[in-house]
């Protein structure tokens, strides 16, 4: 079976226990013929916070394709495919301007299909172990606990910061050190 070092969670351990077989993801960047890919996905992916919380002007799943090639060009930014199986199964953004401001996970979303199988926390793990595991920020809906849980479970902390960006959404603010 291996060493239990070579899980990094229990729910990992106990999900390899229940089907013999350990999740393992990979980070594959993205290149420019892959934004149409990701903004597709992204719209999807978010659509039913768009509708649940109406943030027209926020959520990721009202941007334009546009705003997704600015933000693919910035130096300090690189886009990965969440790859399980040789499936799509998600996408992070990882901001590094590697000038010691903290790095930034800002988005990462599983599609739907795919969700609620710890994908997320295997996609954040592998941006830490890139880019050191240290110094990182992220903002998610404080309405939403199972993000919350996520980060939370993974080392994050809340700021104090929150933003209101309606009378049903909150911004919440957290930070590894």
């Amino acid at each position: 079976m291996g060493d239990y070092d070579d899980f990094d969670d229990l729910e990992e351990l106990i999900d390899f226990i229940r089907t013999g077989k350990k999740m393992c993801i990979d980070l594959k960047p993205i290149v420019r013929e892959d934004i149409e890919t990701v903004w597709r996905m992204q719209v999807e992916a978010f659509s039913d916070l768009l509708e649940k919380y109406q943030d027209y002007n926020m959520s990721p799943a009202a941007e334009s394709k546009d705003k997704i090639v600015a933000r693919f060009e910035q130096p300090w930014t690189t886009y990965f495919f969440i790859m399980a199986n040789n499936e799509k199964v998600g996408v992070i953004r990882v901001v590094d301007k590697k000038d010691g401001s903290r790095k930034r996970i800002s988005p990462v979303w599983i599609m739907p299909e795919y969700r609620n199988k710890g994908y997320a926390q295997q996609a954040i793990l592998a941006a830490e172990k890139k880019y050191g595991s240290n110094h990182w920020c992220l903002d998610t809906i404080l309405q939403e606990k199972g993000n919350l849980h996520l980060y939370e479970k993974l080392g994050y902390h809340q700021t104090g910061r929150i933003e209101k960006v309606n009378d049903h959404m909150d911004i919440v603010y957290y930070e590894k050190d």
